[in-house]
């Protein structure tokens, strides 16, 4: 008997939705279905550009087709808790771009509504399926960096668009619920830990967002972390994985690729590490489709998200008092 297709529908006409076009079209077991927009002009317009088989004018009305197993989210980040429920609610299982919610109590009224509806909810931190975060993950549990002592990363870039939401505070704007959630998040993946005490700093632009960040976090062990995340300054990404015994550096951190390269340096020497991954954007939708359809644990848990949320919250209140924050 074959396995059963999940329809996807996307919420919104957000240009982040052409990231998932080749994945469900090329899957064996998700089909992209249809397109919601807040007017049916916009949305059939974007369903015959992109051949989207059905379009409709408005939110609700996509959630109302029975036919629709999955809700993709890539709505500003303030409406992402709101609409994530509400398509449970409606029977939908949904993939929410990160953040997933903009307070820990948003992350438990979706907790919660999991659990009511029986659907699953998971934040896309697409780099968390990636063959490469998993080659990153094995070795520094499995001791090849000895005891680690630091962590450090940063994530930046140029916004350039002065009507992008993320210019607004009101809206979840701001670099480190755009870009730092990423170094935060992945330094807890790699630890398999949780911050115990964080310190941050913030540069904030005109419009009240942080238009830069700087953090340092404490965690069991006497292990260290610090990242960086800015919408004011040019392209910068990396993570760097110190130990007692090895350092591993990685260039592409968030949006690996196909093939990708590790730099382990360990008694002076530098041993390069390829590693033969999927499209990162693949594997996300796959782990959503085995959570699903095969009762398997998602790769990011909303325990996770809940955990990186108040991580985030911490760093915003001893960046407001000018202390640190214990977690």
């Amino acid at each position: 008997m074959p396995e059963k297709k999940l329809n996807w529908g996307l919420l919104s006409t957000a240009r982040i939705n052409s990231a998932l076009f080749g994945p469900l079209r090329t899957s064996k077991r998700n089909r992209l279905a249809a397109i919601a927009s807040r007017t049916q002009d916009k949305a059939d317009a974007f369903a015959r550009q992109n051949k989207i088989p059905r379009a409709y004018g408005s939110y609700e009305a996509l959630l109302a087709d029975p036919g629709i197993d999955v809700i993709y989210n890539p709505l500003p980040n303030h409406l992402h808790a709101e609409w994530t429920i509400k398509a449970m609610a409606a029977g939908k299982h949904v993939l929410c771009e990160k953040p997933l919610a903009l307070s820990v109590g948003e992350v438990d009224a979706i907790a919660a509504a999991s659990k009511r509806y029986g659907r699953v909810a998971v934040e896309a931190f697409m780099y968390r399926t990636h063959a490469q975060t998993l080659k990153v993950e094995e070795m520094v549990r499995g001791g090849e960096l000895g005891h680690i002592r630091l962590v450090r990363g940063s994530f930046t870039f140029l916004m350039t668009e002065p009507d992008d939401y993320r210019w607004k505070p009101e809206m979840g704007g701001g670099s480190l619920w755009d870009v730092g959630c990423y170094p935060l998040s992945y330094t807890r993946a790699v630890l398999g830990a949780e911050p115990q005490e964080v310190f941050g700093w913030q540069v904030t632009g005109q419009s009240g967002v942080d238009n830069s960040f700087f953090a340092q976090l404490r965690f069991p062990g006497d292990i260290y972390a610090q990242f960086d995340s800015s919408v004011t300054v040019p392209y910068r990404v990396f993570m760097e994985i110190i130990g007692d015994e090895g350092t591993l550096i990685v260039p592409t951190p968030f949006n690996p690729g196909l093939r990708e390269s590790l730099f382990h340096m360990r008694q002076g020497k530098t041993k390069t590490i390829a590693v033969k991954g999927t499209d990162n954007y693949v594997s996300e939708v796959e782990d959503l489709a085995d959570a699903v359809l095969l009762g398997r644990s998602t790769r990011v848990s909303l325990a996770d998200s809940r955990a990186n949320t108040a991580a985030i919250s911490a760093l915003f209140e001893s960046a407001r008092r000018g202390a640190p924050v214990k977690l």
